[in-house]
């Protein structure tokens, strides 16, 4: 971007007290070490006074900083403020010149489609003042308070409640509506307290539970509430025309019969509606207040209709006005034979949902921190009044029995006793509606349409239940897509990834218009309502169980990040109401909640396998983190036991990618049960290295995650090698999740690398035998360091991309890339592809074996054997590890073979003994093999092989009187005095080599006892030597040596 003084784009993260606004020079840079893409237009940071009163790079706290840049999400078109780094501001200062730094104060952001540039996240983006223009926005009341009212009065006002009191009876009907506000409270608690945990963006109930408890649950969750939204849209329809069809059928103007008059009304309906939604917002909120002032005449025609003196007729079918005796004997319950408590208060719960409506739509807010819990906590305190006052209204009018034959009416004197004294005391006998075999119609247990009796002007209790049906289809019918918006933009599931595109100011989801369009419609020609209802209840009861889980969860992770801004809530209430929704819906349906369970599993598994790349700071992070320190804690205060030891592997890989094979290895033995820490050692001045770790650190660890490799990654830089492996030895792992076993590859240019190079390696295997650490080294014939293969492949895939990018920049329309154009860029690609120039057929034929090598631990291992030369006792790590191997399932067809040294002559002593052995460790040995030559000296022909092999390292001091000084100045070369003092033990490797060809050459892998080196008696090149001459030659070999405390016990 580019600024100058004066200009309109300035940024607001500077402080320019007491100084003009700085000047910048526009500059480009191809890449830069602040993990910007390159391409990116940036400007020179320039120095300027601050409000300490000397020049500075450091910035005062501003809140354009915290708008930080994410990894996914849309794109908002703006300019992104970056504070100074700390490297910008800790680097050496340059004295001459002006203070420039490669940082940036501000990117710029090109929207959607760019590919390539800097985005920023959905979740913290700034809105840009220009997309702001010709938004429509609404506050609380409109937002918030008008849609849950319209919602949570649905027809059950109209239809149903008075049925519900004539069942429950007054007193029990405050527990039924009591308890239903309970539930809806403790949730519209714990949703305050979550969207007042930071911005909250589009999506409604999935953008809450999803930033809160991952997106696991978020996914799951998020696609059946959308689904509920849609079908609720056809339930709200049908009642609408339902009611259309029943006046119909009053005035004989029947279209075709009442199933499909319902259908075709229904689809009518469905089609306005969504032509008001298409509209915009702005024409969907007017269609909402004209549907609430409707609402809110036909619920105070129902008290205008209460005070008005009841006529005969209505006195028939069981209205009186307000009459103590009528009150009094309404408030004891009278169920009927099908119905109890729970099932009239499953039929009134669902009545008290929608309290989400606001929520649902929070990216059309101004502001929604505040809106949501301010509207709809209010929404539901008024609903909870109206739904109790009108309730109670009713039940101090109308008995619940009444025939509605005028002729009941009591002439003379009469006894009035039983159950229907209050009607018989005002003048009414209807005794009759006792009698088994007389069903009367009327009352407020028999007659649903007891609110239009009761009203001063029926037909405007017929425009109220439209009011109610209509809003609350309308408000579906908004949710639905805005929910299912947001869930797509998250990409959680890539395939619906389509609907997450957004048209006009607004980012209308047209599509999700459609699509729920049509799910409605489908649900109104061919489901079964009935059936289809309870599910759809229990979906939005899920919905609300997770949000007060949510809000449970993230208070008991205790995380710093939590923080809300409304203070009103408490974990365990919000746990009390997970639990109260839970129940309820098994209240409601228990088959319906067994299914909306098992489609919320099926979901998760789905989304978790899939692992979806975002990461939104969960609070189920919080809880793992929490109960990892808890455990490693824990683990601190107990003391190690045989039984319990497990190899926890520091595994010198460097790059985890350049000796895949090492790694492999290490990580089937660690599995998912023990420690793998993937190590490398940057060497050099830090100032040179830092910069080259501090970038790998994250992208090796996601490598290995990606590859699913379950081990960690460490580095260290140091100036010399041996120097950082033995800070790792000392500083790895945590408590008791500390590293064992040092496990590394063998060297195998010993011989012509530098002697620094030799001492440093065999350095750090004596470190690890000094922190008393099992050690392990592995040998393969072809080696293990795969670099040049991998820098070659990294080369020639860089080398294609620019290719691909010229092409598309000369054919292909101009826009902005990942590559920036530049003059120059068929000269690089030109060297490049001279570089990545073909191998010779010998070095392609070396390559192919050694990547085909690089995956042998990788892959199932072909039936075969592991070889155990177990010639030591180590305290058993020997013998442990390859056991471990056999357990894994790609190494399960490998049998387990034992090689022991023996006497001559008591070859079976020796196996009886090593097999009670193994018998007692529990360790299936399918043969144990007694080497009971082994003392025998070695053919000619390999020690011929082992004094080429070490003669350039040789001293040959002799008798010269300078023997001592020669050794001093060069000690880690091969004095004769030492060859003659182990001459032993090298022949022993020698031997053992022999051996090993005899009897190994066809195992899959061969476990060999290590031999120790004792410190400043053997030299490191007389070890190297006895290292490479006992594997060589040989199929992968692994040299370990235990830390000589028992791994093994035969006690449980």
């Amino acid at each position: 971007m580019e600024q100058s003084n004066g200009g309109g784009n300035a940024n607001l993260a500077y402080d320019r007290t007491g100084d003009d606004p700085p000047n910048y020079e526009e500059t480009t840079f191809s890449g830069n070490s602040n993990g910007i893409s390159n391409g990116e237009h940036r400007t020179v940071r320039p120095s300027v006074v601050s409000k300490f009163g000397h020049d500075t790079l450091d910035r005062v706290p501003n809140i354009a900083f915290y708008h930080d840049a994410g990894n996914a999400g849309s794109v908002s078109a703006g300019h992104r403020a970056v504070r100074p780094s700390l490297q910008e501001l800790h680097d050496v200062f340059q004295k001459n010149g002006p203070i420039s730094v490669p940082g940036l104060d501000t990117v710029e952001d090109y929207g959607e489609g760019s590919e390539g540039t800097p985005s920023d996240d959905v979740e913290s983006a700034a809105p840009s003042e220009d997309n702001n223009k010709g938004l429509v926005k609404f506050g609380w009341i409109k937002g918030v308070l008008v849609r849950c009212m319209l919602n949570i009065w649905g027809v059950m006002l109209f239809i149903r409640l008075s049925w519900v009191f004539g069942q429950a009876g007054w007193g029990l009907g405050i527990v039924v509506i009591g308890l239903s506000c309970v539930v809806t409270t403790l949730t519209g608690l714990s949703m305050s307290a979550i969207c007042t945990n930071g911005v909250v963006r589009g999506g409604g109930a999935y953008y809450l539970i999803s930033r809160s408890l991952g997106p696991e649950f978020g996914g799951s969750i998020g696609l059946i509430f959308a689904f509920a939204n849609a079908v609720a849209v056809s339930m709200y329809v049908v009642g609408f025309a339902e009611t259309v069809v029943d006046l119909l059928i009053d005035n004989n103007a029947i279209m075709v019969d009442p199933l499909n008059d319902i259908r075709i009304v229904g689809c009518i309906t469905v089609v306005l509606l969504l032509g008001i939604s298409l509209a915009g917002m702005e024409w969907e909120a007017k269609a909402q207040i004209v549907l609430l002032i409707v609402l809110l005449v036909a619920i105070v025609n129902v008290f205008v209709g209460t005070a008005i003196p009841a006529t005969e007729a209505k006195k028939s079918q069981g209205f009186f006005n307000y009459d103590s005796k009528i009150f009094m004997e309404n408030f004891t319950p009278n169920f009927d034979d099908k119905e109890t408590f729970f099932s009239v208060f499953a039929i009134f719960f669902p009545a008290a949902t929608g309290i989400l409506a606001g929520a649902n739509i929070s990216g059309d807010l101004k502001d929604a921190q505040a809106a949501i819990p301010k509207g709809t906590l209010l929404a539901i305190l008024i609903t909870g009044i109206t739904y109790l006052v009108v309730a109670l209204c009713v039940s101090a009018c109308v008995v619940r029995e009444a025939t509605g034959n005028t002729n009941d009416n009591i002439t003379g004197s009469i006894q009035c006793n039983g159950t229907l004294t209050a009607a018989c005391e005002l003048g009414y006998d209807f005794s009759s509606c006792l009698e088994p075999n007389v069903e009367c119609k009327f009352g407020s247990m028999n007659n649903f349409q007891v609110m239009t009796m009761v009203s001063g002007f029926g037909p405007l209790i017929i425009a109220g239940t439209f009011s109610a049906t209509l809003s609350s289809a309308l408000a579906s019918l908004v949710s639905a897509p805005k929910v299912f918006q947001a869930l797509c933009k998250d990409n959680i599931y890539t395939a619906l990834h389509f609907f997450a595109k957004g048209h006009g100011k607004n980012n209308e989801p047209i599509r999700g218009y459609i699509l729920t369009f049509i799910i409605s419609v489908a649900f109104i020609i061919v489901a079964d309502l009935n059936t289809i209802a309870p599910i759809i209840s229990n979906f939005f009861l899920a919905s609300y169980a997770l949000i007060n889980f949510s809000c449970f969860h993230a208070s008991y992770a205790k995380s710093p990040g939590w923080r809300p801004g409304y203070k009103y809530y408490n974990m365990w209430l919000s746990l009390i109401g997970a639990v109260l929704c839970c129940g309820v819906m098994f209240v409601i349906n228990w088959w319906a909640a067994l299914i909306t369970y098992g489609i919320e599993i099926l979901l998760y598994i789905y989304v978790t396998v899939k692992k979806p790349d975002v990461n939104w700071g969960s609070s189920t992070q919080a809880v793992t983190f929490v109960s990892a320190v808890g455990n490693a804690l824990s683990l601190s205060g107990i003391d190690d036991h045989v039984k319990n030891f497990r190899p926890q592997i520091m595994v010198l890989t460097g790059a985890p990618k350049l000796r895949p094979a090492l790694l492999d290895l290490a990580t089937s033995l660690s599995k998912d049960y023990g420690l793998c820490i993937s190590c490398e050692v940057f060497v050099g001045p830090r100032s040179e290295v830092l910069q080259e770790m501090n970038e790998g650190m994250e992208n090796h660890q996601l490598w290995l995650n990606k590859n699913k490799r379950k081990a960690f990654y460490a580095a260290v830089s140091c100036d010399q090698f041996r120097e950082g492996a033995d800070s790792l030895l000392q500083a790895s792992g945590l408590g008791r999740l500390k590293p064992n076993i040092l496990m590394t590859g063998f060297k195998r240019d010993w011989r012509t690398a530098d002697a620094k190079e030799v001492q440093s390696y065999v350095g750090v295997l004596h470190d690890a035998f000094d922190y008393e650490y099992g050690t392990a080294v592995l040998r393969m014939s072809q080696g293990l360091d795969m670099s040049h293969i991998v820098e070659a492949e990294e080369e020639m895939l860089k080398a294609a991309q620019e290719s691909e990018a010229l092409e598309n920049e000369l054919s292909g329309p101009k826009k902005r890339g990942i590559f920036r154009k530049s003059r120059n860029q068929s000269t690089v690609l030109t060297t490049r592809v001279s570089v990545c120039s073909p191998p010779t057929p010998q070095a392609t034929k070396l390559n192919e074996k050694m990547t085909e090598q690089s995956t042998q631990f990788k892959t199932k291992q072909p039936k075969g054997t592991i070889d155990v030369w177990w010639l030591f006792d180590d305290g058993g790590l020997t013998l442990l590890l390859p056991y471990i191997l056999t357990t894994r399932k790609k190494w399960k067809d490998c049998k387990l073979r034992i090689f022991i040294a023996g006497q001559p002559g008591s070859s079976e002593e020796d196996k009886a003994e090593m097999k009670l052995l193994l018998k007692k460790f529990r360790i299936k040995c399918d043969d144990i093999n007694v080497i009971d030559d082994i003392h025998v000296k070695p053919r000619s022909e390999s020690s011929k092989v082992l004094d080429d092999m070490i003669e350039p390292f040789r001293l040959h001091e002799g008798s010269k009187a300078d023997a001592e000084a020669l050794r001093q100045e060069y000690p880690w070369k091969i004095s004769d005095e030492e060859l003659n003092t182990f001459d032993e033990k090298t022949d022993l490797q020698l031997r053992l080599n022999e051996l090993l060809q005899e009897n190994s050459r066809s195992a899959n892998l061969i476990i060999v006892s290590m031999p120790i080196a004792r410190k400043e008696s053997v030299s490191d090149y007389l070890y190297m030597a006895w290292l490479d001459i006992l594997t060589k030659n040989l199929p992968p070999t692994l040299l370990i040596r235990g830390n000589h405390k028992s791994v093994l016990t035969f006690y449980s």
